[in-house]
């Protein structure tokens, strides 16, 4: 089993900055990709950015140029860097870790 802890969500004014962050535990697999959902009320969830082991990066289009994912040397903690935020991006941002393992979410509200 793993076990994903998200921290760092919150309330901030648009154009405001706030960075998330993901412990992974337990059974980790190498060679995992790990991302950041997110799910706005009455929405699906959706993918926001994705790294894998190697590092390679993958971003929604509405978020590029704005955010940016991270992990560190140890591969068990990824990062969502999140500048010139918008109310759009206000929804619960969720960890996964494939195959389907996934956090208890953090809300980001970006107020107007």
């Amino acid at each position: 089993q793993v076990q994903l802890v998200e921290s760092g969500g919150g309330l901030v004014q648009a154009g405001g900055s706030l960075r998330l962050s993901c412990a992974a535990s337990g059974n980790i697999f190498r060679f995992n990709t790990m991302g950041w959902y997110r799910q706005a009320p009455g929405k699906q969830r959706e993918l926001v950015a994705s790294i894998t082991w190697g590092g390679g990066r993958n971003y929604d289009a509405s978020v590029k140029g704005r955010f940016t994912i991270s992990r560190d040397s140890a591969k068990t903690t990824v990062y969502l860097q999140m500048d010139s935020l918008k109310p759009e991006d206000t929804a619960v941002y969720y960890c996964n870790m494939n195959p389907d393992y996934w956090g208890q979410g953090t809300q980001v509200t970006v107020s107007s």
